[in-house]
């Protein structure tokens, strides 16, 4: 199985890039790991919210295989520990699909097509980040589950 990360935005942090690249390169240890960054829309300022969301969404489904299987990154999703996120990548591991999607959505959220095509909604924190920070934050959860998966140090219970 390989698990995607879609942004939208690159990352202008060098020093949060820098703990990006770190645990993207740790991740890949355990499983295949891709990070895509979906540019941001040109002149956005001149776009409704709906507007960019639709653009957004279009960029989004764009990079998508018909057999992925997509979850959104949401405030409205599903909430889980560090353990029960473990649990949850082990049942889409041994579901057999190819490619799990993870999407992190522009500053509006996502489109109707969008959710449409959702498998799935997690959300990491009642609380807002940047979408530069959550990148970090998801990846480093997907790191710390498959630690917890292979019963190694990293995350102490």
């Amino acid at each position: 199985m390989t698990i995607k990360l879609i942004a939208i935005g690159k990352t202008d942090n060098k020093e949060l890039q820098a703990l990006i690249n770190n645990y993207t390169k740790r991740l890949g240890f355990y499983i295949k790991f891709e990070l895509e960054i979906i540019l941001d829309i040109k002149n956005s300022k001149n776009l409704s919210e709906a507007q960019q969301k639709q653009k957004e969404g279009k960029l989004i489904l764009g990079k998508l295989k018909p057999i992925d299987v997509l979850i959104l990154l949401d405030e409205n999703g599903k909430q889980y520990d560090s353990v029960g996120f473990s649990n949850y990548l082990q049942r889409y591991m041994n579901s057999g699909i190819k490619q799990l999607v993870f999407v992190i959505g522009g500053p509006y959220g996502f489109s109707e097509e969008v959710h449409k095509k959702a498998n799935g909604k997690v959300s990491l924190s009642k609380m807002t980040f940047s979408h530069q920070m959550i990148r970090l934050f998801v990846i480093e959860q997907l790191y710390r589950g498959f630690t917890i998966l292979r019963n190694e140090p990293y995350h102490h219970r």
